[in-house]
Order: C-alpha cells, then structure tokens, then sequence
C-alpha cells in the first residue's frame, strides 16, 4: 500500500494547513482510494503554530485571558505538551491581527500578553517553552512581556515606564531583580525565520515598524529607543544581543528573550518539525507532499515547504509542492530537493476568484 505523507503550510488567506492537507486528501483519494495518507499539519513558527503542533502530536489545547497589545482584554491560546513543554505564539499575545487596522500603532502596543502567555504556561509546569516570534504588533524589544514578568523599567524620574513601545525610549534604568524565579530553571527557545539585528537599517524598526503602521518619523523614533534599551543592556546588564541574527525578530522581541530572560533563539522550521516528529513519520512514506501559498526562490529563506523538502531528501523521498502561485527562480526551489512544483491555478484567474476555488483547485 502506497503511504503518502501530506505536510503542507497554510496557504494565507485561503485555508489552514489542516485544510489544505484534507484537500489534498481529498483529490488523491479519488484516483488512489487505497493510498495511506497521514497529514501533519505544518506552521512555521507564527501564527496557527499551536494549532499545528497539537494536531501533529497531541497535548491539552490551553486558553488564558491576558491583556492585548492595546490593553484590551483577549484570549490568548496555547498548548501545553508532554514532558512539561509549552508552545506559545506572539501572534496570541501581541498579534497584529488583535489589532483593528485603523489602530494600528507600535508606538502604543506592548508585549505585556506575551510574558502573560509565558507565566501561565508556568503555572501549569511547563519548564520548556517554544514561543513563536511571528505576527507582532509591538516594537518594544520584548520590554512588556519582561515586565508581566516582574521586570522593572523606570525613567529619569525612577518612575516606572508605561507599557508602550514609545515608552522604551525614556528607560534609564532596568531592575531584574525581580523577575519571576522560575525562569532561571526554565529553557525558552524563541522561533524564528528572520536574521534581523535589533537596531539600523536592518532592524526591527526599519524592517517591520512599517507593517505594524509606523510612518517615517515613527520608524526613527522606535529604532532610537531601541537603540537606548540595547546600550542600557551593556552599562546596565553587562549584556550586548543586539546584533544576535534574529534580535529583531517580532518588534524585538528576539531581543528581549535573549537579554531578559535567558534564553535562546532557534530557525523556527527547524524546531517545528523536530516537535512534530516530522522525520520518523517520512521514515515509513513513499511520497511526500507540502507547499504553500506560494512557492519561489524566497521560499529558501527559512520557509516550512523547503525545510520539508530537505528533510525528505535526507531519507531518499520524492518531493512534491503544490502551491496556489509559482513564482520566480524555481531552479533554486529544485536544487534544495524537490521533484515537482505543482500550482493548484491550472487556467487564469484572479487572486478573489482562486481563494473562493481553493478547495476545488488542491484536491
């Protein structure tokens, strides 16, 4: 019996990966009805990622009310696994899209629901803990999520610093004293698929502050206060992550793991798939299927459906993507493994009327 294992990223704003993967299902079963197929549904570290794990590997699907990047009162989900391991997103607890579009500010976002997300996943026990740095709204350096952590940050007035991304410029003196103490016995591995420094042309600022609604004027503004929170982390912490590949990695939130809290930063594909026991499963297949939504020669930089792709060809396995746009520079796509790129838009149409089609079009 031919056993197919379907391990495909969602396609953004068409469907999840769980429904992409019973799409595929659908149309393989209609000319192999006696294919063994096993989907896994696949996230790359942002949002969707809790999801995906728990599908793939079981565990306790776990909510918690927090405070929302405008202070709002939200629902933040996570899971919780076996061996005490906890998998959290930014995007619950900090997410761009918990934020109305015409609100959109990261002068006045915080982390703070994050670090929330982080001490509830405590309290449960976990002494692992995943967190995916993807779909952020804030630009604090992680300054939020260290202070619902017990983290203190005050001004030139020893005043403690409100909860925003503006306010970070005004810290003059950081006290961790405080910080919850479980943290020293705790591994958190941040995940991510971005080499940004915190600060410069490159950084969380520059790169990412327009995405969350920041013009010019307010770029220059976050990355100064970046900048101040970096240097204070030298003087202060005797610490400099700054220009660690990934610091700048949700608003710097990157950062904030690596100078607050101990802990480290990881290419998220990697990591979800060595969670979702991803390789054991391909072990036993004949054919492997992923994609996304759409494939080109970016799809190198970090993307789930080439992660997939090399760990296939590690064990001899055909590759197949299928993807609802191919793009450019698919010899690179090619060289990395894969067989066959696939498009799921086989005639002309627009983007509105593909996404209507989506599930026709992959089964």
């Amino acid at each position: 019996m031919t056993k197919i294992v379907i391990a495909a990223d969602s396609f953004k704003g068409s469907a999840t990966s769980q429904e992409v993967a019973t799409y595929l299902t659908r149309g393989i079963k209609q000319v192999a009805p006696t294919a063994q197929v096993e989907a896994v549904p696949i996230a790359d570290g942002g949002e969707g990622t809790v999801t995906s794990v728990l599908t793939a590997v079981g565990g306790r699907a776990m909510t918690t009310p927090i405070q929302g990047p405008l202070g709002q009162p939200v629902t933040a989900h996570w899971g919780l696994l076996a061996d005490h391991v906890a998998i959290l997103e930014v995007a619950e607890g900090a997410g761009i899209t918990q934020v109305p579009r015409d609100q959109l500010d990261p002068l006045a976002t915080t982390s703070y629901g994050v670090g929330q997300v982080i001490q509830a996943a405590l309290d449960a026990g976990a002494t692992t803990l995943y967190l995916g740095l993807g779909g952020s709204a804030t630009n604090d350096g992680g300054v939020g999520l260290a202070q619902a952590l017990g983290a203190r940050f005050y001004d030139d007035q020893h005043a403690l610093i409100d909860q925003t991304g503006a306010a970070v410029g005004n810290i003059r003196t950081i006290d961790l004293s405080q910080l919850d103490a479980r943290l020293a016995d705790t591994q958190i591995i941040g995940l991510t698929d971005v080499a940004n420094p915190l600060t410069g042309q490159q950084g969380a600022s520059a790169v990412f502050g327009p995405q969350k609604g920041a013009t010019p004027a307010v770029v220059a503004q976050l990355d100064a206060g970046l900048v101040n929170l970096q240097h204070l982390c030298q003087t202060q912490l005797g610490t400099d992550w700054g220009a660690v590949p990934g610091a700048g990695a949700a608003g710097g939130i990157g950062f904030g793991l690596l100078a607050f809290l101990g802990g480290r930063l990881e290419p998220r594909i990697q990591e979800i798939l060595r969670l979702t026991y991803l390789a054991e499963k391909i072990a036993t297949a004949d054919l492997v299927i992923s994609g996304e939504g759409q494939i080109d020669g970016q799809s190198l930089m970090g993307k789930a459906p080439i992660g997939i792709a090399r760990l296939a060809k590690q064990q001899d396995k055909p590759v197949i993507l299928v993807a609802g746009c191919v793009g450019k520079d698919l010899e690179a796509v090619y060289a990395a493994g894969v067989d066959l790129v696939l498009s799921s838009t086989m005639a002309p149409m627009s983007v509105a009327r593909a996404i209507a089609q989506t599930p026709e079009l992959l089964a």
